[in-house]
Parts: structure tokens; sequence; C-alpha cells
């Protein structure tokens, strides 16, 4: 009776030492992702010390399978909360991309790019960083940011549209 009781249970809280793997495991890409949306090494590690502060609070509720997902999560909320507070976003949709274009010839495309995602929106800026950066599918998008599927799609769709006008023609760039 004992062993059917507990193979019911279909919930197990993350333990200290699954807490600490889970940190270890995953700080440097969750640092990364921050920091490229931050742009400043100092504000990104507050904002991973406080995700992982966040984290550290409610470790008995999270599974220890979901613990990668939850640390993004947590670190997305953390940093939109600390952007929030920062600035006020410009959306693509009001902004008039002929002030952020530019036709000089550049042979840094790296630069020109880091450049460009930095005049995004907030939430496009994360949700394309979690796409191409991280390598997180839409639904894991949907999942950390708390949006759709559907809305992440659109997010990455306007933010890569952006980002073309932005660069502009590769003859100009090269």
């Amino acid at each position: 009776m004992e062993s059917a009781s507990h193979s019911c249970q279909s919930y197990k809280s993350m333990t200290v030492e699954e807490y600490n793997d889970c940190v270890k495991k995953f700080a440097d890409n969750v640092f990364r992702f921050v920091l490229k949306n931050v742009q400043d090494e100092e504000k990104a590690a507050d904002i991973v010390q406080d995700t992982y502060e966040k984290m550290w609070k409610h470790h008995k509720s999270v599974h220890p399978e979901k613990g990668k997902s939850y640390l993004f999560s947590t670190a997305y909320h953390t940093l939109i909360d600390y952007v929030r507070r920062e600035k006020h976003a410009v959306r693509i949709e009001d902004a008039d991309l002929k002030n952020y274009a530019h036709n000089r010839q550049y042979s840094d495309l790296q630069e020109i790019l880091h450049k460009a995602i930095k005049q995004l929106p907030d939430d496009q800026k994360m949700v394309l960083m979690l796409r191409d950066y991280e390598g997180y599918s839409y639904q894991e998008i949907g999942e950390i940011t708390g949006l759709s599927e559907s809305q992440v799609k659109v997010y990455i769709y306007r933010a890569r549209v952006f980002l073309r006008k932005y660069i502009g023609k590769m003859e100009v760039v090269i």
C-alpha cells in the first residue's frame, strides 16, 4: 500500500543539490542572455543574482526537470522588470526606421547587428535572443515569457523585419 501511494505522487520538489546543479549548469547561458539584453556586465550580474535569489526562494516548488525553464523564465521576468524601471521602449510600429538605418560602408557586420538589436523593443529583443542565441523553440519561449506561441512568432518576425531594414542591403554593408 505504501508503494502505491508513493508511486502516485507525481510531484517532486527540487533539492538544494539539484538547485546548485541547475545554477552551475545554466549560469553562463543565463548571464549571456541577460547581458545581450542590457549590455552592461554589472547590471547583468545584478539581474542574474536576483534571478538566482528568486529561484532559491521557490526551489521547493520547482520540479527538478523544469529547473532550466524556471531559471530562464525567472531571468526573463526579472529582466523585464529591470528594463521597465530603466526606460520606456519605443514600439517598432511607432519608430521611424529612417532614423535608425544608415548607408555608410562598414565591414564589421557583428557591430552593426548589435546596434540594430539595441534598437528593438524589449519584448522583441528578448524573444529574438531566446530563439536565435539560446535556441529555444517557439513553445519554450512562450512558456518562459508567458506569451502565446503566435505572439512569440509575431515578435520574432517583426524583429527580423526591423533588422533587415536597419542593416540594409548587404552590398552597402560589405
